[in-house]
C-alpha cells in the first residue's frame, strides 16, 4: 500500500502512558518521531535548539496525543542533556524509551578537517547517544526493563563520499548498539539500531537532494517513491513496543531497498 493514512498505521497499547525521550526531535526525523510517539499516547520529552521549530512540533503532536516537553539544548553539551534526561523523569516519571536521533550530517573534506572539526562531529554524532543510554539506565532498572534505539545511517554502508567523520561515527553507532545490547539485556533493556535511506526532510531537500540525487534515488532504490521521516518513526514505535520484546543487538534499515 502506498501513502498510507493515519488511520492505517498500528497502534501499540503498551507505549501508551509510557515515558520517551528522543535527541533532536524538532525538526526532521526527529520531529516525525516525536509526533508518533504522541499517537501512541506516550509521554514524550524532546531535545534540540530551535525553540521555534519545537513549537511546532508540539502543535502538530499534541493533536493526536499528550503535549510534549520540549527541553532547548546543544547536542554536544553533555551536562545539558543529561539535565534534560533529569528533568523528564521528573516531570513524566522513569524513561521507558530513547531514541537516540539526533545528528549532523554537515559535508566535508578529508583533507579539511581538524582535530576540533573531527571532536565536534562526534561530539555532535556518536557522543549523546552513549551519555544518554548511560543517563537512562537507572530508570529503566526500575521499570524492569527498557529499549533503546539508537539512529544509524546507511552513509557508510553505501560508501558515501563527502562525510567521512559522520559515515565513521554512524558506522560506530551499530557498535555502540550491539555492546550495549550485551551490557544491558540482563536487565531487560533491549538496544537495536534504525539506520535510515535518504529521507526526504525539508533540510535535505533544500540542501543535497538535486537532480543527480533524484537519479540516483530511482536508480538504487528497490521500491519506487521517496522515504519520509513518519517511515523511520514507525519503525521505532515497533522496535520500542512490546511487540519486539525479544529484539536486539539488531540493525534495521529503512532505505527502500537500496542497501
Amino acid at each position: 500500500m502506498q501513502n498510507p493514512t493515519l488511520s492505517t498505521f498500528a497502534k501499540y497499547p503498551s507505549l501508551a502512558g509510557r515515558t520517551v525521550f528522543v535527541t533532536g526531535g524538532s525538526s526532521g526525523i526527529g520531529a516525525d518521531i516525536v509526533i508518533a510517539y504522541a499517537r501512541q499516547g506516550a509521554q514524550v520529552a524532546f531535545t534540540g535548539r530551535n525553540a521555534e521549530s519545537a513549537a511546532q512540533v508540539i502543535e502538530a503532536a499534541s493533536a493526536f496525543g499528550p503535549t510534549p516537553l520540549f527541553l532547548q539544548s546543544d547536542a554536544a553539551d553533555v551536562a545539558a542533556l543529561k539535565a534534560a534526561i533529569a528533568t523528564t523523569a521528573e516531570r513524566f516519571g522513569d524513561i521507558s524509551v530513547l531514541v537516540n536521533n539526533v545528528a549532523n550530517d554537515q559535508r566535508h573534506d578529508l583533507a579539511d578537517v581538524t582535530p576540533d572539526d573531527f571532536d565536534w562531529r562526534v561530539a555532535i554524532n556518536l557522543r549523546p547517544a552513549f551519555f544518554a543510554a548511560q543517563s537512562v539506565v537507572e530508570g529503566m532498572k526500575r521499570l524492569g526493563g527498557g529499549a533503546i534505539v539508537n539512529l544509524g545511517s546507511i552513509s557508510w554502508m553505501i560508501k558515501g563520499a563527502g562525510y567521512p567523520v559522520y559515515a565513521t561515527c554512524k558506522s560506530a553507532t551499530v557498535g555502540l548498539s550491539r555492546s550495549l545490547a550485551r551490557d544491558l539485556g540482563k536487565l531487560n533493556i533491549r538496544v537495536n539500531t534504525l539506520s535510515p535511506g535518504w529521507i526526504m526532510t525539508e533540510k535535505q531537500l533544500t540542501m543535497w537532494v538535486d537532480e543527480a540525487g533524484e537519479k540516483a534515488m530511482d536508480e538504487n532504490q528497490c521500491l519506487p517513491g521517496r522515504i519520509v521521516g513518519s517511515d523511520v518513526a514507525n519503525m521505532a514505535l515497533f522496535l520500542s513496543a512490546d511487540d519486539s520484546r525479544m529484539v536486539t543487538a539488531q540493525d534495521f534499515v529503512v532505505d527502500a531497498g537500496w542497501t
